[in-house]
């Protein structure tokens, strides 16, 4: 899960910064409009949380832009403004919900989490697709047997945004934005050499699901033979 936060108020942001991190989630930052749109619109987010105010684009217009491109991320708006008109207004533009200032961050944390509850069936820690389940809590690929494998930090973190998106093509880019962040020097090959250790294990496993490569693109999570591209 990686969050984006916008909101122009150095104090707030570096006091949310340090919540999300001391709660292991991953989060960038934008101080203004305009690079907080740019940002949200690559595609790596799990969650936006926006404030309304912002200097350059407001966030309102942000919300707004994203939902005419048809892009889906959650958005959760922070707004001092309490009124129920104001409250509807944001949702009825795209919001999926919406907390006003101040607020207590275990509110927020709880929001951001539902928020960004994981696609496909999730049952005890398990998500399932096809023949295949990623264990959470003890980081393990498992097969329809009950065998299973554990998993590297970074190999857990990339199966498991596959796992969020089956059958969808999540690309490099988006994979590096989503695992070492914005900032790092991390190139395609990282991904390469995670996406081969990966295989090896499912292969282990004799699943029939396969990580899937769309050439010069990125991968997928898909169900069916194994492809050993």
């Amino acid at each position: 899960m990686r969050i984006l936060l916008v909101e122009d108020e150095e104090r707030l942001s570096q006091a949310l910064v340090e919540i999300f991190k001391k709660n292991k989630i991953p989060v960038d930052t934008a101080a203004e409009g305009t690079q907080g749109l740019e940002l949200a619109r690559k595609g790596i987010y799990d969650a936006v949380v926006l404030d309304i105010m912002l200097p350059g684009i407001d966030g309102i217009t942000i919300l707004k832009t994203l939902r005419e491109e048809n892009n889906s991320v959650p958005v959760l708006l922070l707004t001092a403004k309490d009124e129920i008109s104001d409250k509807v207004y944001g949702l009825d533009c795209g919001a999926d919900d919406y907390m006003t200032k101040p607020f207590s961050t275990d509110e927020l944390l709880a929001r951001v989490r539902a928020l960004t509850r994981r696609k496909g069936e999730v049952k005890e820690n398990l998500i399932t697709f096809g023949d295949l389940s990623l264990n959470a809590k003890t980081c393990e690929l498992v097969n329809a047997q009950g065998q299973g494998v554990k998993l590297s930090l970074k190999e857990f973190q990339i199966i498991e945004l596959l796992f969020q998106s089956p059958r969808e093509v999540m690309t490099k880019e988006q994979i590096i934005g989503k695992i070492w962040g914005m900032e790092s020097n991390a190139e395609y090959n990282n991904v390469e050499v995670y996406i081969s250790f990966l295989r090896k294990k499912m292969q282990f496993l004799k699943v029939q699901t396969e990580i899937r490569t769309a050439r010069g693109i990125g991968y997928s999570l898909e169900e069916g033979s194994r492809n050993r591209i």
